[in-house]
């Protein structure tokens, strides 16, 4: 049997500290999967469990996107895709006598360790205006509490629907079918707090907000680029795909101001070298970059190709490619030549000599890979700093060929998939064109509200119902207290869920809680579609028992929340009842709408999958508004912070994904028993006068004043200088609703101006 979940929050009063690690995995990896598997699943189901995660005919892991190949282990999962399993697969329940017990008010003091870690929900509940606790309700007076809510609104747009990643593929393009047969745009999901920069930039340079490369290219890639990623706790999965690039003789440059574990040394579990040996060394090349420096690197990069090919005209810039696939060469080329070294050096915290290596590491190549994940893409110029990527890349000819190409690597499991089914605020003409066409409503044309937007309009009284498909909407936005705020003024705020976390604790006047299938679990004998970070679409069947008589599929909610929803449109309407029932008739809808979708029933059972079409990749066609690949000219600016001050990045811990926190260790940080920690270079901390095991405060400054953090324990660490780090969504408070990247949007979480303040306990 499962351990019972903690009833006392543990908080950081056990914290201790120890040496980094230099290896990932190995060992103590299984180790530590298996005791958190049979902590929440007992030994029996953790096996049976486990055998099923990423097989061809099992379910998709919960957790991160990282694509499988054809040829697959019987261990197809990572240490954090075990206990994202395990959290799913847990035999802990949280029942209504839970909620008699617990109040709103004190969940919404407790930590988010501990609300995830009471277990699954098994029954609808409903917390009335007024009321400090959840109570039981039906599900037939749930869909008419969140109905009569919805055509109470003044206009469509004052509600909210958010999406997060794990949604399938089905459940996502029913919902979106629901939202704009509702008459609104306003589909916020977790890519705008994530890859969305990525998507900005992709889509305008290369014609698709999605990588260009497969598992292969990444096989036969001369070199691959980390940067702003951390694979051995986000995706660990990568790590194998990195051993074998490495076998085939790749070099790896790893770009990060953290040094991480997994690009230092792989100790693959599954291999006798990983068991009893080092393990394999990864990163060739470490640049141990200073936080928003990465478009000051790839410029310079470029510049040193440029001077390599004045030298030796027709041998480093493939100018074939240039002038037949490109548009904008001229005005990128004489932006980056003008670049300024000093500028560079500075913004970058890299000697000259490092980055002439790097650049002698492209020009040894012949094809290149650029993988990047939120390192990246939450700065104010993450945008530009993506575009420039594409520019290095496209000067030697490294998108639509072998071995080459852009890979942001997404995070949750269907994120990239809810997007390509239409979970998007500004949806393209063409969609919402096919819509029309397929199911005869005239959908919304007004662009709806992202993440911020909502968060804002929720503030000021212009949206008033908040229904969440998934996700954890408060632990993951940013400005913390703002959030909440705006949250407990919503009128109704509905979160289809399958564990308890901070959403339903900070909720509207009215709340309800709808409990939901995971993946883990026997849909009778339907199956969902999920699409990977390289574009795969593969199915996902669930094969355990359900944790609870009275959870509804995601499908089903959305499917009979419409039924009630739109029952005036009787048998002319949408075929909801008919969609619940059968799966197959969403893909056959699909299949009409959403372009590389042909034949998706049939393709779909076939073992593996199928590949969606990738114009850059497979055809070197790039559907931009010029119809080229374009090259921009990226001005830079150095990002530079009041002496005393420090950049710093929010990070996940070993023991997170996202906003689920499944323990209190970052063992390969050597972080033990705690969260509340700020990582920061020994010089930097002795320049303020402090020490290792310090408490400080932190404290962001901005336009509209400062916000605090408090009461973090000091770790130093061999962090960039000028850089320190510490663990969201701890410190969320510190980034500002109004802090964004240019174009996208996305918070500004990787490139926070704070000060230390030594901590002065409350008398």
């Amino acid at each position: 049997m499962a351990k019972k979940a903690p009833r006392q929050d543990p908080g950081d009063e056990g914290l201790k500290v120890g040496p980094p690690k230099e290896s990932a995995a190995g060992v103590p990896g299984v180790a530590h999967s298996l005791t958190t598997s049979y902590a929440q699943m007992g030994v029996r189901r953790t096996f049976l469990t486990l055998a099923r995660v990423n097989q061809k005919d099992g379910f998709d892991c919960p957790g991160c996107a990282w694509p499988e190949g054809d040829h697959r282990s019987h261990a197809e999962f990572c240490e954090n895709g075990a206990k994202a399993v395990a959290e799913e697969a847990t035999l802990r329940r949280v029942t209504r006598a839970f909620f008699d017990e617990y109040g709103v008010s004190e969940l919404a003091g407790r930590t988010d360790y501990w609300l995830g870690q009471q277990g699954r929900l098994t029954e609808p509940m409903y917390k009335p205006a007024g009321s400090d606790h959840y109570q039981p309700v039906s599900w037939d007076e749930a869909f008419s509490i969140i109905t009569r809510e919805l055509r109470g609104l003044e206009s469509p747009d004052e509600a909210l629907f958010y999406t997060s990643g794990r949604t399938s593929n089905e459940a996502a393009f029913a919902y979106q079918l629901m939202v704009r047969r509702f008459g609104t745009n306003n589909l916020p999901d977790c890519s705008n707090m994530c890859h969305e920069s990525s998507g900005s930039a992709l889509t305008e340079t290369l014609g698709i907000g999605k990588g260009t490369v497969s598992l292969d290219d990444l096989y036969k890639a001369d070199l691959i680029f980390v940067v702003g990623q951390n694979p051995g706790t986000n995706h660990p999965r990568m790590l194998s795909a990195l051993e074998k690039a490495k076998r085939n003789g790749a070099r790896i440059v790893a770009v990060n101001p953290l040094p991480e574990a997994g690009l230092i040394r792989f100790r693959n579990p599954q291999r006798a070298s990983g068991v009893v040996g080092r393990g394999t060394k990864l990163a060739d090349r470490f640049l141990q970059i200073r936080l928003n420096g990465d478009m000051a690197l790839f410029q310079a990069m470029s510049r040193l190709l440029l001077e390599a090919e004045d030298a030796a005209p027709g041998t480093v810039v493939d100018r074939e490619f240039v002038e037949t696939h490109t548009h904008g060469f001229r005005e990128f080329e004489k932006n980056v030549r003008e670049l300024d070294w000093a500028e560079a050096e500075e913004a970058t915290g890299l000697p000259r000599e490092a980055i002439e290596g790097a650049a002698q590491d492209v020009l040894a190549a012949d094809s290149v890979v650029v993988c990047w994940a939120m390192g990246l893409t939450q700065h104010k110029n993450s945008v530009a700093t993506i575009r420039e990527v594409v520019n290095f890349l496209l000067l030697r000819g490294n998108v639509g060929r072998p071995g080459a190409g852009v890979c942001p690597v997404r995070g949750h499991s269907n994120v990239q998939g809810d997007r390509t089914m239409g979970i998007y605020e500004k949806p393209p003409a063409a969609f919402l064109d096919a819509l029309r066409g397929e199911f005869g409503f005239e959908p919304p044309r007004r662009h709806g509200h992202d993440a911020v937007e909502s968060i804002r309009a929720l503030r000021d009284g212009q949206a008033k119902v908040f229904i969440a498909m998934g996700g954890n909407f408060v632990a993951a936005t940013p400005d913390t207290a703002v959030t909440e705020a705006a949250m407990r003024g919503a009128r109704l705020t509905v979160q289809v869920s399958t564990k308890l976390n901070r959403s339903h604790a900070v909720c509207g006047e009215q709340a309800l809680i709808l409990p939901t299938l995971g993946r883990t679990e026997r849909d009778g004998d339907r199956f969902v579609t999920v699409e990977d970070s390289m574009g795969l679409v593969h199915a996902s069947r669930g094969r355990m028992e359900p944790a609870s008589p009275d959870l509804l599929s995601e499908v089903a909610i959305v499917c009979r929340l419409a039924r009630r929803l739109f029952e005036q449109d009787g048998q002319a309407g949408i075929p909801w009842e008919r969609f619940e029932a059968d799966y197959d008739e969403i893909r056959d809808r699909i299949e009409r709408v959403v372009p590389g979708f042909d034949d998706f029933n049939a393709r779909v059972r076939v073992p593996g999958g199928f590949a969606l079409p990738n114009a850059p990749r497979d055809e070197r066609r790039f559907p931009t508004a010029t119809g080229k690949a374009n090259f921009t000219a990226n001005q830079l600016e150095v990002l530079r912070v009041t002496p005393g001050r420090l950049l710093l990045q929010t990070v996940r811990s070993h023991d997170q994904y996202n906003t689920t926190v499944y323990g209190l260790d970052d063992r390969y940080r050597g972080v033990h028993g705690g969260r509340r920690v700020v990582f920061v270079n020994p010089d930097d901390l002795a320049e303020r006068g402090m020490a290792d095991g310090d408490l400080v405060d932190l404290i962001s400054e901005w336009p509209d004043g400062e916000r605090r953090a408090e009461a973090f324990r000091v770790i130093a660490y061999p962090t960039a200088r000028g850089c320190c780090a510490a663990y969201f969504p701890e410190t969320n408070v510190l980034v500002p609703l109004d802090s964004t990247a240019d174009t996208s949007n996305t918070p500004t979480s990787k490139s926070v101006v704070v000060r230390l303040r030594r901590h002065t306990p409350a008398a």
